[in-house]
Formats: structure tokens, C-alpha cells, sequence
């Protein structure tokens, strides 16, 4: 029998190249669980993202009542289009999940120090997807101590590839 599991981690292998980036992200959180849900959009939002035309620095998810929002992402207006009258870039876009993982994203955030952080928009079979995470802020503490393991990782593919001897 096959159980379908609403909380598996998305396989990277599987995503084209992502449309949106939040690098920053990266840096300043530490992810303890990433989930994927679908962006409601409008159809010159959809050809913006398509173009490039989305922002996610600085954006986070909350849920109110019952939804879960993406606020502060900026989507410019489409290149292509008429200019739209009372069209806002910055506005609060809808993220599409299952209720399960709706209730779990509720507890979670519930919890003292942990917050939802988008990470990337990607294409995914016609439609996008946003892949977010829980996660926790990073003191300067930790943000030293990921750069050190980072720097010590770089310089041992270095020595591998017989570039720094």
C-alpha cells in the first residue's frame, strides 16, 4: 500500500532553475524543515516571475485566519503588459498548502524563536512553487562558525583538485 507523505523533503533533483533566490536566507537562518507550496498569482505576476521579475529578500510567511501569506516578496510589473492601474508589487500573495501541513506550520510557529523564510521560486510542471522553511535566526556566533565550515570545505576540494599545495 502506498502512503502518500505530506511532510517529505523535496528532492532537489527534480526542480529546474530557480526563478527567485533568497541568499540571504542562508546566512541569517538556520532551516530545521523545508516544504514546498504553490503561489497564487495573477496571469502578468506568473510572466513577471518568468522574466525574472521577482524579489524575495527580506520576505517571510505568516498565516492568518486559517491562510498562509507571503509578505514583503516583490513582483515587478510585466515588461510586456499595458501599464495595470492599482497594480501593487509589493502586495501579500497567497501560498498554497494542505491543511495538515497548515496545522503543523501553526504549531510550529507557535513556538518561541522560530519563524516560516521563503527560500527559492522555481517552475514546477506549469505551475510555481515556493520552497520555504522553519526556521530559527542565527546569532553572529553561529553566522562565524558556518563561514569557518565553509572556508574549511573550499579549501579541501582545493587540495583534492591539486590546485593549493
Amino acid at each position: 500500500m502506498f502512503v502518500f507523505d505530506l511532510f517529505a523533503e523535496t528532492s532537489d533533483t527534480t526542480r529546474m532553475k530557480p526563478y527567485a533566490d533568497n541568499r540571504y536566507a542562508a546566512h541569517a537562518y538556520e532551516c530545521l524543515k523545508t516544504l514546498e507550496g504553490g503561489l497564487a498569482l495573477l496571469g502578468a505576476e506568473t510572466k513577471s516571475i518568468r522574466e525574472n521579475g521577482m524579489r524575495l529578500r527580506g520576505a517571510y510567511l505568516r498565516i492568518e485566519k486559517g491562510e498562509l501569506w507571503l509578505i514583503g516578496s516583490h513582483i515587478a510589473m510585466y515588461s510586456k503588459a499595458a501599464a495595470q492601474d492599482g497594480y501593487e508589487p509589493d502586495r501579500p500573495r497567497k501560498v498554497l498548502v494542505h491543511k495538515q501541513e497548515l496545522h503543523f506550520l501553526a504549531e510550529k510557529t507557535h513556538e518561541k524563536g522560530l519563524t516560516l523564510i521563503p527560500f527559492s521560486v522555481y517552475p514546477s510542471k506549469r505551475r510555481i512553487k515556493l520552497s520555504f522553511g522553519v526556521c530559527r535566526g542565527k546569532n553572529v556566533h553561529d553566522k562565524r562558525e558556518s563561514i569557518k565550515q565553509r572556508e574549511v570545505t573550499r579549501s579541501t576540494r582545493r587540495v583534492m583538485r591539486g590546485e593549493d599545495e
